[in-house]
């Protein structure tokens, strides 16, 4: 049995006057999406718990079958897993944004999403500058990096209130900066790379920036080393990974996934669709599991673009989920799953606690009557799954075989 997981991140979105009150899922033009739903099953999940926050980390955890609740330790040490960073038992990895400010205000969050080579220049001289023996800075990919404070528990570091900078954008900088003891040493930090990328200099050789220049990093997301059970153990089953971001690769990693890295997945609007629906289909092959993650609905609800975000959900439609149904539509022995991991609506421009829609198809899954993917037709279903990392066990285990 091969099992496969597409994950469109952000995708679930609310009523839009200018849609006629529909979401861009349902604006958008989604055939292979609406037949794994004629053919299978329809519902909703609530992947984030009610008193967590709707990050990325957490309901990702949450649909691999990981309850956060037990198993979160924060965002940082995650994607610190797949930059091959090991955390000592006390070190506090923060997560560590280039950004924009205007008029001290957070104006960008991904500093014009940010080549990875110019950001590595950055990151690199502001570890010459501002890190340490204890402070080390670590370049990821594009705007997304990687801060790590040796011995950060003796300071009370994973214990600061952090917010994420796509959370406020717009605000004040120094309404949102973090906050409890021990603050002011990342505070400081923060303040420091400001001073240094105010000149847009790095070592006297004037960088090329694009329109919206690193102004500063930001950080958050803090946390320590965790610790999981590995997906196979969990599940009786070896698989592979495929997203642009270093968070769930190092989820992946951690959990004893094969983590495959895609050339052209940018983790953004440009990203290769097609390459990663290719690449995860190979890798069945060798595994019986597959997780797809794509990032671009999630950074389309992130900027507000309406346009965009249904472009990015009519790609993930055609390219991904096309390029499956073209491999398995006739076949038995599969499993189909499909959703959103949490609501990023162009409204709010950031991450939401609303249940999300999921439709599973193939092997031993009987139609539960419905025709369309979309929020609101998910809404009408009596299939509700109340604890999101309940989702994978029923995914795998609930049909017989």
């Amino acid at each position: 049995m091969k099992y496969i997981v597409l994950i469109p991140d952000g995708m679930s979105d609310y009523p839009i006057e200018d849609l006629d009150n529909r979401t861009p899922l349902e604006a958008a033009k989604t055939p292979n999406m609406d037949f794994v739903v004629k053919e299978g099953i329809l519902g909703q999940v609530q992947t984030v718990p009610k008193k967590l926050s709707p990050a990325s980390d957490v309901a990702n955890l949450s649909i691999l079958g990981y309850d956060p609740k037990k198993y979160y330790t924060g965002r940082g040490p995650l994607e610190a897993a797949n930059l091959g960073i090991e955390l000592g038992e006390r070190d506090v990895a923060f997560r560590c944004n280039l950004i924009t400010t205007e008029e001290e205000a957070i104006s960008d969050y991904s500093a014009g999403h940010i080549s990875t080579k110019e950001a590595a220049v950055i990151i690199n001289f502001l570890n010459e500058k501002l890190g340490s023996e204890n402070i080390i800075f670590y370049p990821g990919i594009s705007y997304r990096h990687l801060m790590v404070v040796k011995n950060g528990l003796d300071f009370g570091l994973d214990k600061l209130s952090c917010v994420a900078p796509h959370d406020v954008i717009g605000e004040k900088v120094l309404k949102n900066l973090p906050k409890g003891d021990g603050a002011e040493k990342i505070i400081g930090l923060m303040q420091s790379s400001r001073e240094l990328l105010a000149a847009h200099e790095i070592n006297n050789v004037r960088i090329d920036l694009k329109e919206n220049p690193a102004s500063m990093i930001w950080l958050w997301g803090q946390g320590t080393k965790p610790s999981m059970p590995k997906f196979s153990e969990k599940f009786g089953i070896d698989g592979s990974v495929i997203s642009a971001v270093d968070l769930i690769k190092g989820i992946g990693r951690i959990i004893g996934l094969n983590v495959i890295d895609v050339p052209g997945a940018t983790g953004y609007y440009d990203t290769d669709y097609l390459a990663k629906a290719k690449y995860g289909l190979n890798s069945l092959d060798k595994n019986d599991f597959v997780y797809i993650h794509v990032e671009a609905p999630d950074e389309a609800g992130h900027n507000g673009d309406l346009r965009e975000k249904i472009s990015a959900i009519e790609r993930f439609d055609q390219l991904v989920v096309g390029a499956v149904l073209d491999v398995f539509k006739n076949k038995k022995d599969f499993r189909l799953l499909i959703l959103p991991d949490h609501a990023t609506p162009l409204s709010k421009r950031t991450h939401t606690t609303d249940k999300v829609c999921f439709t599973i198809y193939g092997e031993g899954i009987v139609s539960n009557g419905f025709s369309c993917f979309s929020e609101q037709e998910a809404a009408k279903s009596n299939l509700s799954i109340e604890e999101g990392h309940k989702l994978m066990e029923y995914f795998i285990e609930h049909f017989p075989i």
